[in-house]
């Protein structure tokens, strides 16, 4: 059963919000800072799900396949089942997860790992901090505390490519892999063997989401649309006058966590 005790209660918009997701096609997933989770199923309240979950868990991302909810958290990875987080078995700190067929992928504090049926094996960097993960066909694409690390599976090789600094997310667009540095910085694969950094005047860039064809730039100063003119980046902007942290889609809305305003919804 669900924790609903005070959820009615609390002002949620007094929260920083870190992570949003649809969950299936009625529930709406957020995560507030030291606050554990929350669920909203359409016109409903918040309420906390929090079951399960040890005392001290601050969730850093939070990743839904349909109705299957993860959170990655300081404590490891939880799966949510009947209203209970279950632990998964990967009790370091994690930063990010996907599930890929059967195999389950996790970023942590102790390198790459992956999971089969609840065993967990250690698989690369494990020595480094691994704060995002970007599967691809032909590559896998890690953010590293010191940078970036790219998995070529027709070669078998790793390459690593030092920014002085550490890369918090990943996507790609338009066939180039993207990133966002710990100081909010833009990083733009050069097709040289190298990344370059892109600086938007004054704005400070919390991360970057893939949602169908589309990237979104989530910032200090609100919520972009990743778009190019003459083969150069550009912002487009969507949603202005609140940090933006996350963002997710059910195809029909947008759903921003936000840092001093909630959880917002806007039309796509």
């Amino acid at each position: 059963m669900a924790d609903r005790e005070g959820s009615s209660r609390k002002d949620w918009f007094m929260f920083h919000f870190s992570s949003v997701k649809v969950l299936g096609e009625q529930s709406l997933v957020a995560a507030p800072m030291g606050q554990g989770v929350l669920r909203k199923d359409k016109a409903e309240d918040w309420e906390s799900i929090n079951n399960g979950l040890p005392g001290g868990t601050h969730v850093n991302r939070l990743y839904a396949d349909q109705d299957q909810l993860t959170a990655c958290t300081n404590q490891g990875l939880f799966h949510l089942h009947n209203d209970v987080w279950e632990a998964s078995g990967l009790v370091i700190g994690c930063y990010q997860y996907k599930q890929v067929g059967r195999m389950g992928i996790a970023a942590t504090q102790y390198g790459l790992w992956s999971g089969l049926g609840g065993n967990w094996s250690q698989t690369a960097y494990p020595n480094s901090i691994v704060y995002d993960v970007l599967y691809l066909p032909q590559f896998i694409v890690l953010a590293l505390d010191r940078g970036i690390a790219v998995y070529d599976r027709l070669t078998g090789a790793w390459m690593e490519y030092s920014l002085g600094s550490a890369v918090i997310s990943l996507a790609a667009y338009n066939g180039i892999v993207l990133g966002v540095t710990e100081r909010g910085e833009l990083l733009q694969g050069n097709k040289r063997g190298g990344f370059d950094k892109i600086n938007f005047a004054g704005m400070f860039i919390f991360s970057i989401v893939t949602k169908g064809s589309n990237v979104f730039v989530c910032s200090d100063r609100g919520l972009y649309r990743l778009s190019t003119i003459h083969n150069q980046i550009t912002l487009l902007s969507v949603k202005l006058g609140c940090p933006v942290t996350d963002m997710d889609s059910d195809g029909s809305s947008l759903y921003l966590a936000t840092l001093f305003e909630g959880v917002q919804m806007i039309g796509q």
